[in-house]
């Protein structure tokens, strides 16, 4: 791990970073920075390049200019080796959803618990409160298949959560459910970010902003178009 002391309040930090692909940029000079407790929203069109960011910040992509930080790690400098590391610290909620359909909702919570060796005591303690959290305790035995679209997300929503990481990054997380649940959805967000998670949420429905006092970064194919306080 990098020192800390340049960035102390910051949990995210992108200074002119850009990505290229072989025939378009997807991110151009980008910058823009993230304090610890915040929950900020991104948005713009399809394609402006929401989910591209988003992926540079669990290192599921690399920047190819500029420089990222993310708590104290530079992400340009990142060993592969640390990546499992910086992700422990790291909820991410999918637009599609990204369920095992061969396991049921508490399996799919609990397995990212598993993997770090969570005792099993612990696991069902914390994924039954998570549950709770989501209001989806009473589905617990159920398989994705079985549930909703917004269930679902509810769902893919309390595994990002129950290892209780530092940051989430939510990828149009109401992008497929209904209006209703995308105003539970927000609301589960704002409760988790009261406890002092860093959230950042891509949407490109400003209906999911609109009057919440948050900060809005604004994207414009691959621009930053600056950011505004909805």
């Amino acid at each position: 791990m990098s020192d800390t002391s340049v960035l102390p309040h910051k949990m995210i930090h992108f200074e002119d970073v850009s990505k290229h692909y072989d025939n378009y940029t997807a991110l151009r000079k980008i910058t823009f920075s993230i304090g610890k407790g915040e929950l900020v929203f991104i948005t713009g069109p399809s394609g402006s390049g929401k989910s591209t960011l988003l992926k540079l910040l669990y290192r599921a992509e690399i920047a190819d200019e500029g420089s990222i930080r993310v708590m104290d790690w530079g992400l340009n400098t990142l060993k592969e080796s640390d990546i499992p590391l910086l992700r422990r610290h790291i909820g991410v909620v999918f637009q599609d959803f990204r369920l095992l359909d061969n396991r049921n909702i508490f399996e799919n919570v609990a397995f990212a618990l598993r993997i770090r060796g969570v005792d099993e005591k612990d696991i069902k303690a914390r994924v039954f409160d998570t549950l709770k959290i989501v209001n989806l305790r009473h589905k617990s035995d159920k398989y994705p298949p079985t549930l909703s679209g917004g269930e679902q997300q509810r769902i893919s929503l309390a595994r990002a959560i129950v290892s209780d990481p530092t940051i989430i990054l939510a990828d149009e997380p109401t992008g497929n459910v209904d209006p209703d649940t995308s105003a539970g959805i927000i609301r589960t967000f704002k409760d988790i970010n009261a406890r002092g998670t860093t959230i950042l949420i891509a949407t490109h429905n400003r209906e999911l902003f609109r009057n919440t006092g948050r900060r809005v970064l604004k994207l414009d194919f691959g621009n930053f178009a600056g950011e505004e306080t909805a």
